[in-house]
């Protein structure tokens, strides 16, 4: 994840992650936040079924979304 972009986007892969941009700043959990929203949004999935795992105070994370298998995110 790179907060403070200029863009809320998928920056494509980095090894087996995929590389989020998003515009909030990592305060407060406002970029978790919007993480959560943008991945919904973009899997078509609720808000709900987005949870970070792990990592939710640093740049990497392991996100769940439910109801996708990984090649649909792919």
């Amino acid at each position: 994840m790179e907060p403070r972009s200029s863009k809320r986007q998928i920056a494509g892969l980095h090894a087996d992650a995929l590389k989020v941009k998003l515009t909030s700043p990592p305060v407060e959990g406002k970029a978790n936040e919007e993480l959560i929203e943008f991945l919904a949004e973009t899997f078509k999935v609720r808000k709900s079924a987005v949870k970070i795992l792990k990592g939710s105070s640093s740049k990497q994370k392991l996100v769940l979304i439910e109801g996708l298998e990984e090649l649909e995110i792919k």
